[in-house]
């Protein structure tokens, strides 16, 4: 697969992410893609030609591989950095979409545009990314999910029990390079939950701020209408349209 290309593309949304959100995409591509190219799929292409039991029983020594790698590692993990990296894609569809839609508003009203930022992350665009950063907690999360319930936790035992059919009785098997492997697969986890982690920390962020604007807003508007009143006038409706365009 491209990884080069996939990360071109989605290094596009660098422009409109915070700091977390870049710290995120570096943690991606520096410590799981580029660790998942250079040297797990080297570790991990052994598994099923150096896969041993201790029988000559034909189809034994298959169907016990079968059973105790369901699906190879470097497949779910694949797919995994896959559908981790596809929600910053909505992000770049919803500004294209914004500078479409200004185009086509400056042609019909020239000199005035209907976003000044198109990339700034406001309204829809605001929960977008929002929603774009939940997807990517959660399918990290559901990956880290499936491989703990798929392999009983994040452990590579030296040996494994076999006894299904069409093997004779119970046997042993031996997979190549058990510690090796362990320890990749440790490392994929912990930089997965790292990025789970990033995540949580930019949606806290994002959320922050939004709560600290509008309330700075409605602090302002409070003091604006007191002054009024101080001064004799009335409060009208336009304090509070403020306070409301700044969800939007």
């Amino acid at each position: 697969m491209n990884w080069t290309g996939l990360e071109s593309l989605v290094s596009g949304v660098n422009k409109y992410s915070t700091a977390f959100g870049r710290i995120w995409l570096s943690m991606v591509f520096v410590f799981r893609v580029l660790v998942f190219v250079v040297a797990a799929q080297k570790v991990w292409g052994d598994e099923s030609r150096d896969f041993e039991c201790n029988t000559r029983q034909p189809g034994c020594t298959n169907i016990c591989y079968d059973h105790i790698f369901p699906i190879s590692h470097i497949r779910l993990w694949a797919l995994q950095l896959i559908f981790v990296t596809c929600p910053s894609l909505m992000v770049m569809a919803h500004v294209k979409y914004r500078e479409g839609k200004d185009m086509k508003y400056v042609k019909l009203h020239p000199g005035s545009h209907l976003y000044a930022n198109p990339g700034k992350k406001r309204g829809g665009l605001w929960w977008t990314y929002l929603l774009s950063l939940v997807f990517k907690a959660g399918f990290d999360s559901s990956f880290l999910y499936i491989l703990h319930r798929i392999y009983h936790g994040y452990d590579l035992p030296r040996l494994s029990k076999c006894s299904l059919d069409p093997c004779p009785n119970t046997v042993d098997c031996f997979i190549s390079r058990p510690t090796e492997k362990k320890i990749f697969m440790l490392f994929m986890v912990v930089s997965s939950a790292l990025c789970i982690f990033m995540c949580i920390c930019e949606m806290v962020y994002l959320i922050g701020k939004r709560i600290a604007k509008l309330l700075r807003i409605r602090r302002d508007n409070e003091n604006l209408n007191k002054e009024k009143i101080r001064k004799g006038g009335k409060s009208t409706a336009l304090t509070q349209l403020i306070e409301i365009n700044a969800l939007f």
